[in-house]
């Protein structure tokens, strides 16, 4: 049991990480969420986010990447940019 991979999601939505990319949400639905950490800073042992890229995406892969951004902002923390996200995320797959 301790050997299987459980998938990490946030408020219900898959979240998968390459190097300084985190990807929220799954390629099957219309949209995606693109974070993108910029920059960090030393605190203690830990290297924090204090510049955080955020697009909204559509999945689809016949678009150029530039023609799948429909939203995109910038957040000074983690938290705050998956805050953002979250909500993006939502409101982009009930179609509001």
């Amino acid at each position: 049991m301790a050997n299987e991979k459980i998938p990490l999601t946030y408020k219900g939505h898959p979240l998968r990480r390459k190097d300084n990319l985190l990807y929220y949400g799954s390629m099957a639905e219309k949209y995606i969420i693109m974070l993108q950490v910029m920059e960090t800073k030393k605190q203690g042992d830990l290297d924090v986010a204090t510049k955080v890229s955020i697009q909204l995406q559509l999945t689809d892969p016949d678009l150029k990447s530039r023609d799948r951004v429909v939203k995109k902002s910038e957040k000074d923390s983690l938290y705050s940019a998956m805050d953002v996200a979250a909500v993006w995320l939502e409101r982009a797959l009930s179609g509001k």
